[in-house]
């Protein structure tokens, strides 16, 4: 890609579906041969009820839909982290889906610990910040809980480093842009993060933190997604600001992700099996962003 030029990301046609739950859970993705097809995932990590009603649904989803990886976006285990704590806030849960084959790559949220880079089925490769290619995706795996100097060096260089013709998409925990109540926008990660973003086209960010889920209004050309409300959730906690293209605190949910060539599909889905948000994001080398403005209804 040439880096004077600026990827158009062009979201089309969000919208909330009220459907009944005998309805729910039909894909919106169009589960094209040869695509690269995941799920994202953050603040989960309960070992509750709520977390294992999403991951259920998660394998209700991945029968129609067979993603092959997920993203996790931090606060993967919360409280305590003995073997015993990881299998039942992560090994339980999840377990029907890794025997379907579905891999979990894990980015620190600020209640994990460092060792958790260890943990083989978060495949860290024991690095706290790491990079690894689906197809035309190169994903970058960031720790914003400890952005250091060493670490930018590394972003720095590893974008660098990918492909022209791939998806740069970063993940990690703090949200650049948020209408969260209870956080916010991570302001100083952005001062730092953004220019990198920008200099190397990166397209799309995915974080947790805030309890809710959100996808906010492209910002420089680049989509920002919250998904922290996988298992924990702040109801009531959306403050909806300009920022916000559509947002959901009202049950906890998770979020698929289908990219094809230059499209990337999305659907966000709650515990219920309702869809909450799905759209399209289209990328081309052009000079300038231009969006479209996108349908949207939130109860």
């Amino acid at each position: 890609m040439n880096r004077r030029h600026t990827w158009l990301l062009t979201v089309l046609g969000a919208v909330l579906l009220h459907v009944p739950n005998s309805h729910a859970q039909v894909p919106t993705l169009p589960v094209k041969n040869g695509s690269v097809r995941f799920a994202a995932i953050g603040d989960m990590g309960t070992g509750g009820r709520a977390q294992i009603e999403v991951a259920d649904r998660m394998l209700q989803f991945h029968e129609k839909f067979p993603f092959t990886f997920v993203i996790m976006l931090g606060d993967n285990i919360y409280g305590g982290k003995t073997p015993e704590e990881m299998r039942k806030k992560f090994d339980v849960p999840y377990k029907q889906l890794m025997d379907a084959s579905v891999q979990f790559y894990a980015a620190l949220g600020n209640h994990d610990d460092t060792n958790q880079r260890f943990y083989k089925a978060f495949n860290m490769n024991e690095q706290q910040y790491y990079t690894f290619k689906k197809g035309n995706v190169q994903f970058f795996a960031l720790d914003s809980n400890y952005l250091d100097p060493k670490q930018l060096v590394w972003l720095d260089r590893e974008l660098g480093n990918a492909k022209a013709t791939d998806w740069k998409i970063c993940f990690f925990h703090h949200p650049l842009y948020s209408s969260g109540a209870t956080h916010g926008s991570a302001t100083e990660l952005r001062q730092v993060l953004e220019p990198l973003f920008l200099k190397y086209g990166v397209q799309v960010v995915f974080a947790g933190h805030e309890h809710l889920y959100e996808r906010v209004k492209p910002q420089k050309g680049i989509v920002y997604f919250t998904e922290g409300a996988s298992g924990q959730l702040r109801r009531g906690n959306l403050r909806k600001t300009e920022l916000t293209a559509v947002g959901y605190d009202g049950d906890q949910s998770f979020l698929t992700v289908e990219i094809d060539g230059d499209d990337l599909y999305f659907q966000a889905i709650s515990r219920a099996g309702i869809t909450i948000d799905s759209g399209a994001i289209k990328r081309t080398t052009v000079s300038q962003v231009v969006t479209q403005p996108s349908v949207a209804a939130i109860p």
